[in-house]
């Protein structure tokens, strides 16, 4: 409350009486994320197929949710199992090049050879498109009592990875963020070739 303050009375009121705030440090809090037994159990309580694809290319890709719900058919490299989001980019965010695992690759041509059944695929533009339904994996929340979102699925794959032994210069570059050290900047190769080898090295799996 008291950064929306500061925001509105310096930028838009033109005022500095909001420099003597104090802003109380906010605690450390750990992170835990899920086992992967968890996210299995919460696998098999998805419903429908389309969110079963939905969640392994969460859990395998660590991809921001709008990069996946935005994903274009042409984006998406099924032979190489490569993701090419370009939804956004900034000085915090980029679209860069992400990777799912052969489970993943599995779900999700089921999902489309599905969708090819319909009259409407040749006008399909994304791979997913958008739900009647806001809330995402409803179902499975309250048959599991697990509270399993995009953004917790993001956070296991960067853990999970980081078990497998990937460094955090790729993690972040899978995940779309942008490097921080001199070392991730100036002198770490970036193709897609050494990606997706490292990626694949990794032998990242959600359901075995």
């Amino acid at each position: 409350m008291l950064k929306a303050l500061r925001c509105y009375f310096k930028r838009y009121l033109k005022l500095d009486i909001v420099d003597s705030f104090k802003f109380p440090k906010q605690p450390y809090i750990p992170k835990r994320v899920p086992t992967k037994e968890q996210l299995q159990q919460f696998y098999a309580a998805l419903p429908t197929l389309k969110e079963c694809a939905l969640f392994l290319l969460y859990a395998t890709s660590g991809l921001r949710k709008s990069e996946i719900m935005l994903l274009k058919l042409e984006d998406l490299d099924l032979d190489r199992r490569m993701i090419i989001p370009n939804v956004h980019s900034g000085n915090t965010k980029k679209s860069w090049i992400g990777f799912f695992n052969e489970e993943a690759k599995e779900v999700l041509t089921k999902y489309l050879a599905k969708c090819q059944q319909s009259p409407q695929y040749y006008r399909k533009v994304r791979v997913f498109n958008p739900s009647k339904n806001p809330t995402l994996w409803k179902e499975a929340r309250e048959r599991t009592r697990l509270n399993i979102t995009p953004k917790v699925l993001r956070d296991w794959f960067c853990c999970q990875m980081g078990e497998l032994g990937v460094p955090d210069r790729y993690i972040d570059a899978f995940c779309g963020r942008v490097p921080k050290s001199v070392l991730a900047r100036h002198y770490t190769d970036y193709s897609p070739e050494r990606l997706k080898r490292i990626y694949d090295k990794a032998g990242l799996t959600v359901l075995s």
